[in-house]
């Protein structure tokens, strides 16, 4: 318990001041100094609203005084590794502040260097408009008999077992007043994502957790039963996640609890393995053959698949199952290499995977090509924290988001990055039940739900700014980049956009769908007989 060694060392030597001030009156200087610590740690146990405070009272003043000098004081507050932190301390506080419901203006102007490289804006019309609402919200479901009205913006896949019981329970009732989704992640639906009722999509990862059989194989009538639940809205199933795309992963047994046994449907005590790939197809045509087993399986609610783009020839061969097949999904959501995890090895954080906007635009690209964007939504992740951030994603292609660690700020992380050893001093991500019973379910669910309306306000503002509506006016030529300090571009100009039908005619002269779209194959997943045939000749 050394999280109240503080706490603890105040009362004692506010009692060892008392009796030495009872012999020698000089004495009282510790009596009042310690005391008044005592006072503030007390304080910091009784709140509700700042779990670090119940967490570590006194300590945690230390922290706040130390951030305005330092990006982030780890454990303890001492920090060994000064790497920069996955967030800025300035997109940190303006999830802080819209979470808790401030103002959240900048004084002075921009933070930003406009006449940087890469600084990007949406351009403002001398029309500007302003829409009535700000709940601005999609229909998902072309294929399904069930479709779903989602917000553009909603919690992206973290499951219980990574984040704790409080954590899953603020997150699904901040949806549920929102009324945005709330994704389960791949460890499955627990009770405390079926407490508050807020609308859930079950992510269904190799491990078929929730619909699992004794071997680890999906099993069709497990999943029949969760998916009849009316809180679950859509299923996704996950071929990739971004922070560690093609690596599944492994809960130590001691970390499998009696109530993650259940919701996963695995022994507890023994790791609770995830493969790195799914044993129920193997090839693009039954990756959908598979989802639309779901759909019907699931009485017809919006189905689709979840995936980080890698090798652009096995993504080219699900779009050809598609063609070929006429089985499409409801939705595919675009998981960025940027995306965050709880634990993964260093190289697969920063060098594995495609980057979202980049994944985006060819999958956006390979729809529209084909002609069947407007049968198939498109959701995307990867490091969306505010209204631009969803704008600009949504211009080019997406039509909503979903964000992770956003929202964990809102439960109140501070990016000490103890995910992994379940030491989380804000009781977010951990099991420890001493520290995630700090976190008060009722005020960090207002949070959560004032930070997806207060984002929304402000993509609302952006919009009319722009002298639009609705996100899905926005384009790509809303969007400018600086290139250089003497050149600026739209992403329209920037990116080659591929045109409705084209496909279907000819290859564009584009480098990724000239190298690899002919040869892309839809009954395998295998590189095509060029890419075989190179790494042969180098094996050799």
């Amino acid at each position: 318990m050394s999280r109240y060694l503080a706490y603890a060392i105040c009362i004692l030597m506010t009692l060892v001041s008392l009796w030495l001030a009872m012999r020698w009156p000089q004495w009282g200087w510790g009596v009042l100094a310690f005391g008044l610590l005592v006072v503030v740690g007390t304080i910091d146990l009784l709140q509700r609203r700042a779990t670090l405070r119940r967490n570590y009272p006194i300590l945690a003043h230390f922290r706040y005084g130390f951030e305005s000098i330092r990006p982030e004081i780890r454990q303890y507050f001492i920090e060994d590794d000064l790497a920069e932190v996955p967030f800025s301390r300035e997109q940190r506080a303006l999830v802080y502040q819209r979470a808790k419901d401030v103002m959240d203006v900048v004084p002075f102007g921009s933070e930003h260097d406009p006449y940087g490289v890469d600084y990007e804006w949406i351009n403002h019309s001398l029309r500007p408009t302003h829409a009535d609402s700000h709940d601005f919200r999609l229909s998902i479901g072309n294929q399904a008999t069930q479709p779903y009205d989602a917000s553009v913006l909603n919690i992206s896949a973290m499951s219980f077992g990574s984040l704790s019981a409080n954590a899953i329970r603020a997150l699904n009732e901040g949806a549920r007043r929102g009324r945005f989704f709330h994704d389960t992640g791949e460890g499955s639906i627990s009770s405390y994502h079926r407490e508050r009722g807020g609308d859930l999509v079950w992510e269904i990862g190799s491990g078929y957790f929730g619909c699992r059989d004794a071997t680890g194989a999906f099993d069709e009538h497990r999943f029949a039963d969760n998916a009849h639940d009316p809180q679950v809205k859509m299923i996704e199933l996950k071929l990739s996640q971004g922070a560690k795309p093609g690596k599944g992963g492994v809960l130590p047994g001691a970390k499998v609890t009696g109530e993650i046994a259940l919701a996963r449907g695995v022994p507890a005590g023994i790791d609770c393995i995830s493969p790195a790939a799914h044993s129920a197809f193997s090839t693009p045509v039954g990756l959908l053959e598979f989802v639309a087993r779901l759909r019907e399986l699931s009485g017809g609610k919006p189905t689709g698949f979840k995936l980080a783009i890698g090798h652009p020839w096995e993504w080219f061969g699900v779009a050809k199952a598609m063609q070929e097949t006429g089985i499409l999904p409801d939705f595919i959501v675009i998981d960025g290499a940027e995306g965050g995890t709880g634990a993964a090895p260093s190289e697969f954080i920063n060098h594995v995977g495609v980057p979202m906007h980049e994944g985006l635009m060819l999958v956006h690209n390979t729809l529209v090509g084909l002609d069947l964007r407007d049968k198939i939504r498109i959701g995307a992740a990867g490091k969306i924290t505010g209204a631009f951030d969803v704008a600009r994603t949504l211009a080019m292609g997406a039509d909503w988001c979903n964000a992770a660690r956003a929202f964990m700020f809102a439960l109140g992380c501070i990016q000490s990055r103890s995910c992994h050893n379940d030491q989380c001093p804000t009781g977010v991500a951990t099991q420890d039940p001493a520290r995630w019973r700090a976190l008060d379910v009722e005020d960090k669910a207002n949070r959560v739900f004032h930070f997806h309306q207060n984002t929304l306000k402000a993509l609302r503002d952006l919009l009319g700014a722009a002298g639009l509506e609705h996100p899905a006016q926005l384009g790509p030529e809303h969007i400018l980049r600086r290139v250089s300090p003497i050149e600026i571009r739209s992403l329209a100009s920037l990116y080659r956009f591929v045109e409705k039908g084209e496909l279907l005619d000819h290859v564009p002269e584009h480098v990724v769908f000239k190298n690899f779209w002919p040869q892309s194959r839809s009954d395998s997943f295998l590189p095509p007989e060029r890419v075989q045939a190179m790494r042969a000749a180098k094996s050799s």
